[in-house]
Parts: structure tokens; C-alpha cells; sequence
């Protein structure tokens, strides 16, 4: 049976968010494809895991033999979410844009599983495991606009998970999400409803040839 590592990071719930609407239609389509498959979810605005600590951080270089309590604690919970990506046979990324960057919520999931000599360094050990990023943004920062470069989060998410953790990722961005709340883009509206119809379809496509690539 395939497993789906699921993780939204939006703060906001439901439709209401960009983001979460099209990971659900990546992980509706993907499990029509897996219906005895397992999804792994994790909400991290709801349910956020810790910002990484000194602790944890530390544990991460030294034997366990040697931790301290607190070390130990610290480090176990950091494997447990290090293994979530481990066991998965995809995984999806809900990765808003919120002042250029990703929520601070995925920035601390990140920092617990990103772990050199384990799921980084010359062996990783989620090498080429499937990525789907749902990096959904306000306005356009596509390339050859105005705002192209502010955008930090398919660059950043491309180089740490792609080359840091030497998986395989792909991007669904949908754009223009504010045009429907801001009075100043609402002639972007039709952009945006394009964008969106856009990436509902991508979604369920990739979903779809991702979940036959795994089982071929």
C-alpha cells in the first residue's frame, strides 16, 4: 500500500485557503488511485511541531549514547517526523507565500527534518522520493514580472528539498489569490479564476500519474 505524506501550513482553514483547496484536490485524486493507501496529515497550523532547539539541533551531531535527557527527548521527537518522510512513498507540500517566504510553521518542520549524514549529506536517505509543492501566492511574482525577484519560496524550496534532501519536487502555483479580497486587483480577478481552475486540474492530474508511476 502507498503512503502520502500530507502537510498544509495555511493559516487559514478550509476554502478559505488557496493552498489547502488544491492539496485536497491532490490528495482526493491520489487516493481514487490508493484507496487502502495511508495518508499521513499533518496540519501545522493547527497541530504546529516546535521550532527546532539547541537541544535538538545539537543531538543531531553527537552520539546517543552521550544525549541528555533533554537531548533525548528533544531528538526523539525529531526522528519521528524524520521518519513520516522516510516511509513515504510521495509526499505534499502546502506552501503559501506570506511576506515573501513560507510560513513559519513549514520553516520549523523543515529544520527538524532536515538532518546532515541522515536525510541530507552524500546518502540521503529520502533520495528521490516524489514532492509535490502547492506554493500558492497573492499576487504574480512568475518570471518577467515586476515582483519576480521577490520570490523566495519555489527558489527556496527547490534548493532544500530538491538539492539538500535530493528529492524529487514538482510545483503547483496558483496566483493571484488576493485579486477576490482586494478592490485594487479586481480586474486580475479572471487571471486569478484561471489560475485556480489551472491548478485544480493540475492537481488531479499529477496526482493521478504520480500514483501510477508507483504502482507501475
Amino acid at each position: 500500500m502507498a503512503t502520502l505524506l500530507h502537510i498544509d501550513s495555511s493559516l487559514l482553514p478550509g476554502e478559505m485557503s488557496a493552498s489547502r483547496t488544491v492539496t485536497n484536490a491532490f490528495r482526493t485524486a491520489w487516493q481514487e488511485q490508493h484507496p487502502d493507501g495511508t495518508v499521513i496529515y499533518r496540519d501545522l497550523a493547527a497541530d504546529p511541531v516546535p521550532h527546532i532547539t539547541a537541544a535538538a539541533h545539537l543531538a543531531g551531531f553527537a552520539d546517543p549514547a552521550t544525549h541528555s535527557p533533554e537531548q533525548a527527548e528533544a531528538f526523539a521527537a525529531r526522528v519521528r517526523l524524520i521518519e513520516e518522510l522516510e516511509q513515504a512513498d510521495a509526499v505534499l507540500i502546502g506552501a503559501p507565500m506570506y511576506n515573501y517566504t513560507i510560513p513559519s510553521t513549514l520553516k520549523a518542520w523543515l529544520d527538524n527534518v532536515v538532518l546532515f549524514g541522515r536525510t541530507g549529506g552524500e546518502n540521503p536517505s529520502a533520495k528521490g522520493t516524489p514532492v509535490t509543492v502547492v506554493a500558492s501566492r497573492g499576487g504574480s511574482y512568475a518570471p518577467g514580472t515586476p515582483r519576480e525577484p521577490f520570490e523566495y519560496v519555489q527558489n527556496y524550496l527547490a534548493a532544500l528539498l530538491g538539492e539538500a534532501l535530493a528529492l524529487d519536487v514538482d510545483f503547483i502555483v496558483p496566483e493571484l489569490t488576493m485579486a477576490p479580497q482586494n478592490p485594487a486587483m479586481a480586474e486580475l480577478v479572471p487571471l486569478y479564476e484561471a489560475s485556480r481552475d489551472r491548478a485544480l486540474q493540475e492537481a488531479a492530474g499529477k496526482a493521478k500519474a504520480l500514483a501510477e508511476r508507483l504502482a507501475a
